[in-house]
């Protein structure tokens, strides 16, 4: 969220002798149409008026440097640097140029210390919230932490526009902690004071606390557009439906049909509707918008992408390339990557990196290689997959090598090409996580080598590791419940473990065997048995069919990707119960129905 403040301009001063001369050029400066106009006048106004340093001249040349500065900002600088003692207006009008101008935001920084060294003018309460925007998007932490020194040195500490861009600041260099002490500590709170904690929330990935805090503002203030933005963000990353349609519903009561179908809203409402499991109704705006940027573009083939359709995907592509005057670029490509590699599309992946490289001369990113080498080893082509790693022109982060060794325990190759990989992923990790332990553990259980796989849980256990645990989120009514594997605490845990048990024995009358590939990695049945039965998205789809409405789709959102036999039991129960269940895994959607997947059991 950018945070924008609106200066006082210097007030008119009382004109002298040529006072009608300063009239006439003030006159010409405000119907200045473009630089080349304003070069003129500058031009009479070094002519014609007086050298000294008197408020009159100093006002004319603030309006020549602010027009300046919004056009040409290099023309900006050589107008600043003729003014003999520049005001605090003049200081703000150019750090607010550079901190608005993607090439010069450290020169923003460069100013205000200049300003300070000379210390002829000090800031004042407009100059910080343009320092701190600089070093926002800078992740200048240090700077902007003496920046903050300074609003307190110079008695700013309780203006709200300060503290509000502090709170932007903070939050965009991932200090959320000291961004909440300063919204905590603010005496009087805007709406862009609320606006800015909520935005931090959601960069955050704290998206119930952002809904939290939605819900306290409304207490105080209406919401306006940079607030909905935030919440329909929001409902995208906890896949809150409901909450996500009301959203759109007071967008378009709030703002009226048009603004719902600008450009970025629409292009938000797409993203949060694909990742809700509502393909059909993202369609449907992307559709009905009358102009669309390459973010609505990549908005709806990301959406086509995670949802496994990727014919979809790549027709939307090729009607990207024929329709508009604007081209792909880098996230296009990841989109259709993604793609290829949901539907294992091989030759295709390869295809499309080809042409990112050779016909629209985009640089390939960590990205676009990772959706590669996943899409080679998930398709068997294990070896190819590893000279693409070893040949990256960057160095593979611990993402890719765990794709690999995903696909390596999957494929079931040799236990010693595994073993080489998780010795890259624990190198690559900055923190050591349960992933590659687990992965490890897979692929000596497929080898049968179950010593090997009590060493490495003891190995978890004395260094403290543990699995992540699963967890799944179901809305119902427009609340979320959550659920973890083997969860006790919801109020109405007895009656669901029942109905589980209802559910168990209608899959046995239709054939069903458990497939342990992916229990607790142990020799042991019984224990197998008991974990595959109490895993989270079960629990969650139990729920739903105790508490939905018939008829309504059960949507379910799980924070790891779906085991072999829960997928294989979702299956079974979208048949044996004639129910559509949509569940957003890790890694992408799944559309059960009929007794089939969206996926082709392809994930």
């Amino acid at each position: 969220m950018v945070l924008a403040i609106t200066q006082t301009q210097p007030p008119s001063i009382a004109i002298d002798n040529n006072g009608a001369h300063q009239n006439r050029l003030l006159r010409l400066l405000n119907d200045c149409k473009d630089m080349s106009q304003l070069r003129q006048i500058h031009a009479q106004t070094l002519r014609t008026t007086s050298t000294n340093n008197n408020s009159q001249t100093l006002f004319l040349y603030s309006r020549i440097l602010h027009f300046s500065s919004m056009a040409d900002t290099d023309y900006a600088f050589r107008v600043f640097d003729q003014i003999e003692n520049p005001n605090s207006f003049m200081w703000n009008t150019l750090i607010r140029a550079c901190a608005r101008s993607v090439d010069l935001r450290e020169q923003a920084m460069v100013l205000y210390c200049k300003m300070l060294e000379e210390g002829i003018v000090k800031p004042d309460k407009y100059t910080y919230p343009f320092v701190l925007a600089a070093c926002a998007y800078l992740f200048s932490l240090f700077e902007g932490e003496q920046a903050h020194a300074h609003v307190l040195k110079f008695g700013f500490g309780s203006d709200v526009y300060i503290s509000n861009s502090l709170i932007h600041f903070y939050a965009s260099c991932g200090r959320f902690e000291l961004a909440h002490k300063v919204f905590e500590k603010m005496s009087e709170r805007t709406l862009v004071s609320w606006n800015a904690m909520i935005d931090a929330f959601v960069q955050m990935g704290e998206f119930d606390s952002a809904l939290k805090f939605f819900r306290e503002m409304q207490n105080m203030f209406e919401p306006d557009g940079y607030t909905m933005q935030s919440i329909i963000n929001a409902c995208a990353g906890i896949g809150a439906l409901s909450l996500g349609m009301w959203a759109h519903a007071y967008v378009l009561r709030m703002r009226g049909p048009a603004i719902a179908s600008a450009v970025l809203v629409a292009s938000y409402l797409i993203d949060m509707y694909c990742k809700c499991g509502s393909l059909e109704i993202a369609h449907q705006i992307f559709d009905r918008m009358p102009n669309r940027d390459i973010t609505s573009w990549n908005s709806m083939i990301l959406g086509f992408a995670m949802h496994g359709q990727a014919k979809a995907a790549l027709d939307c592509f090729a009607h990207l390339v024929e329709t508009e005057s604007f081209k792909p670029n880098s996230v296009t490509f990841v989109g259709i990557l993604s793609a290829c590699n949901h539907r294992g599309m091989v030759s295709e992946g390869r295809k499309y990196l080809e042409m990112m490289v050779q016909e629209y001369k985009i640089k390939p990113q960590l990205e676009h290689y990772g959706c590669l080498v996943d899409l080679l080893a998930r398709a068997g082509f294990i070896d190819e997959a590893l000279n693409l790693v070893t040949n990256m022109p960057m160095k593979p982060d611990a993402v890719i090598w765990r794709s690999l060794l995903d696909a390596c325990s999957k494929q079931r190759t040799s236990v010693e090409l595994s073993e080489e990989v998780a010795r890259h992923v624990l190198k690559s990790e900055g923190a050591v996580s349960s992933g590659v332990y687990v992965l490890m553990s897979r692929v000596y259980a497929s080898a049968s080598r179950w010593n090997d796989v009590g060493l490495v849980r003891k190995l978890m256990t004395e260094e403290g590791i543990t699995k992540e645990p699963g967890c799944s989120l179901i809305e119902v009514d427009g609340f979320t419940h959550e659920f973890f594997a083997g969860d006790t605490s919801h109020p109405r845990s007895r009656e669901i473990y029942r109905f589980l048990d209802v559910i168990k024995d209608r899959l046995k009358l239709i054939g069903y065997s458990p497939d342990y590939s992916q229990a607790p990695l142990v020799n042991e049945g019984d224990t197998k048995r008991h974990s595959l039965d109490l895993h989270s998205e079960r629990i969650a789809l139990a729920f739903g069919l105790l508490s939905s409405k018939p008829g309504i789709p059960i949507r379910i959102f799980k924070n790891l990707r779906v085991c072999n036999d829960c997928h294989k039991v979702f299956k079974l129960i979208s048949s044996s119960f004639d129910l559509e269940i949509i569940m957003r895994d890790r890694a992408r959607f799944h559309h059960f129905r009929h007794g089939t997947c969206s996926c082709m059991d392809y994930w």
